[in-house]
C-alpha cells in the first residue's frame, strides 16, 4: 500500500490523464487540500501525487468566511487557474453543486476545464449549500442530481477534454444512508469516474458504499478535528475499498495555527520592548 509518491510523469500526458492513470494503479492515493497556489506548491514538493482545491478552504482563505456558497464560479474559476499553472500533479476542483441547475453544470465544468483542472467535484446539494459535517443541508431530486453528472459528461464530451467527473452526494445526511446508495449507484451508472459520499457515519457504512458499483473508484474525505466520518489511516481506508482520500482541513488548520502563534510571539516581543 503505498500512494503517497507519485509515478513518474509520461511525456505528453494531461493532468486530467495522469489522474485517470493514478485511478487505475494499485493503492491508494493522497491528496490534502489546498486553498492558494503557494499551498499547491508545498503539497507537490511533499511528494503528493494529486491535491484537491476545496471550498471551505478556498473561502476561509479568500473570503474570511464560511462554506456557504458564499464564493462564486468566476471567483473559483480565477483562484484554481492561479493553482493548477503553479504545479504539474493533476489538481481536482470543487465544482460546488455547479452553481444552479444542469444548465450552470455545463459551464462550470467547462469553465474548470480551461482553467486546468484534472478533475471536477459535484455535489447534489440545494442551493444555498452548506459545508459538508452541519446540519441542515438539502440535496435535489434524484432526477436533477443524476442530471447534473450527465451534463457534465455532456460538457466534457463538447470541450473535447478528458476532466475526471467525481460525483458526490450529500444525501446520507439530508435524507438517510439508502439513498445516498442509490445515488452513488445511479451516479455510476451516468458514467461518473469516481463517486464520494459526504459524511457518512461509521465504518459499516462505509464498506457499504464501497460495494456500490466495484469497478468505480470510490473517494473518502477524512475531516481532521471532527466531522461524522471516522478518522481511519490510509491502509485501512484501502482495506475497505477506497482509491482516493482527501484531506480538507491541514493545511488552512496549520497555516491559522502559525498565524496565531506569530500573532502572539509579536505581542509578547512588543511587551518585552516596552520594559527594556
Amino acid at each position: 500500500m503505498n500512494s503517497r509518491y507519485s509515478a513518474p510523469a509520461v511525456a505528453g500526458e494531461t493532468t486530467a490523464q495522469a489522474l485517470r492513470r493514478l485511478l487505475e494503479s494499485p493503492g491508494i492515493h493522497q491528496g490534502p487540500v489546498c486553498h492558494d497556489a503557494l499551498s499547491a506548491k508545498l503539497v507537490e514538493r511533499a511528494g503528493f501525487p494529486l491535491c484537491f482545491m476545496g471550498g471551505f478552504a478556498v473561502s476561509s482563505a479568500q473570503l474570511g468566511l464560511p462554506d456557504v456558497g458564499l464564493i462564486s464560479y468566476g471567483e473559483m474559476v480565477d483562484h484554481g487557474c492561479r493553482i493548477t499553472q503553479a504545479v504539474s500533479i493533476p489538481v481536482i476542483g470543487d465544482g460546488d453543486n455547479g452553481y444552479g441547475n444542469h444548465m450552470n453544470v455545463k459551464r462550470t465544468v467547462k469553465g474548470f476545464i480551461r482553467a486546468g483542472f484534472a478533475g471536477i467535484l459535484l455535489e447534489d446539494q440545494l442551493s444555498p449549500k452548506a459545508c459538508g459535517h452541519t446540519r441542515g443541508r438539502k440535496v435535489v431530486s434524484r432526477e436533477e442530481a443524476v442530471m447534473r453528472i450527465k451534463a457534465a459528461i455532456d460538457a466534457r464530451k463538447e470541450s473535447g477534454s478528458d476532466i475526471v467527473i467525481l460525483a458526490r452526494t450529500d444525501s446520507r445526511q439530508a435524507v438517510s444512508l439508502e439513498e445516498a446508495l442509490w445515488r452513488s449507484k445511479a451516479f455510476a451508472d451516468a458514467g461518473a469516474d469516481a463517486i464520494f459520499v459526504d459524511a457518512l457515519a461509521s465504518r459499516d457504512e462505509m464498506k457499504a458504499f464501497c460495494q456500490i458499483s466495484p469497478l468505480v473508484p470510490k473517494m473518502a474525505n477524512m475531516l481532521e478535528g471532527g466531522g461524522k466520518t471516522p478518522i481511519l489511516s490510509p491502509s485501512e481506508l484501502q482495506e475497505i475499498g477506497y482509491k482516493l482520500v482527501g484531506y480538507p482541513l491541514s493545511l488552512i488548520g496549520v497555516s491559522i495555527r502559525a498565524m496565531e502563534v506569530c500573532h502572539f510571539i509579536s505581542r509578547y516581543e512588543c511587551f518585552l520592548y516596552r520594559f527594556t
